[in-house]
């Protein structure tokens, strides 16, 4: 039986990482719980982030981040802020000085290509966040994943029609239409998606719990190394919620593709 710890972290693990679609009866603050009640204090009194994998602290509290395996899939890991952050809707995130959690999540990739025991390219990892109407957690998370083969080959085949300005693409991913942008560079460093899509997306900003947003890693047709952003926007009229992790493949057929 599962003690009263691993049960929570089981439960909200198993919510957490299966698409996040039908959630209610799941406590929404249990990442929280876990990353501020568990890895954080384990981490400063005894240097050990369990049930975390990492625990960075660097920043200060405020500015730090967890990284914990989550139990879908045998690749997928969460990137947690350790600041009390409730999702893409909060307005901190857009802060001239807020850390670039997305730098973070895209670090901790090298625990998904452990995970995979393949060699996983940059183009073959993905980051996600959901919109607020199709997440189960009430605490910032970043998804951290291979990507599903369809989207990274359709975004390799459309390459020549990304441009650096948000447009739609000429492709469905997953079932939904999305906006992307191309982004150069080895890193994301200073390059805040969530800031990038609240001052290039026309009405992102005054709609961000309604979107949801994806990092894809790509090499470009000459070489280069880049990143693709996606959006898509909530219509619940349609009964469509923007669940960006969609576009990742928590099966991780790419590694089992791999030589």
């Amino acid at each position: 039986m599962l003690d009263p710890i691993r049960a929570l972290l089981a439960g909200a693990l198993a919510v957490a990482g299966s698409a996040e679609s039908h959630l209610a009866a799941v406590d929404p603050d249990a990442l929280w719980k876990i990353v501020d009640g568990q890895c954080v204090v384990e981490e400063i009194k005894a240097n050990d982030p369990a049930p975390c994998v990492e625990v960075d602290l660097a920043g200060g509290p405020d500015r730090g981040f967890a990284v914990l395996k989550d139990l879908v899939g045998p690749t997928q890991y969460l990137v947690i802020p350790t600041r009390r952050i409730e999702g893409i809707e909060s307005p901190e995130l857009l802060a001239a000085d807020a850390p670039n959690y997305w730098q973070d999540a895209w670090q901790a990739r090298r625990f998904v290509i452990a995970a995979a025991a393949a060699p996983l390219g940059r183009d073959d990892v993905g980051l996600a966040v959901n919109s607020r109407f199709a997440r189960s957690q009430d605490q910032l998370h970043i998804h951290v994943d291979c990507l599903r083969p369809d989207v990274k080959e359709a975004l390799h085949r459309h390459e020549a029609e990304i441009g650096a300005a948000w447009s739609p693409l000429d492709a469905s991913l997953a079932g939904s239409r999305y906006v992307v942008r191309r982004l150069a560079g080895t890193e994301l460093g200073d390059a805040d998606p969530f800031r990038l899509l609240a001052d290039g997306l026309a009405g992102a900003r005054a709609h961000m719990g309604e979107e949801t947003l994806v990092v894809a890693g790509t090499i470009f047709g000459d070489g280069s190394p880049g990143f693709y952003l996606l959006s898509d926007r909530t219509d619940l009229a349609a009964g469509h919620r923007a669940g960006g992790e969609q576009l990742l493949d928590h099966a991780c057929a790419l590694a089992k593709a791999s030589p």
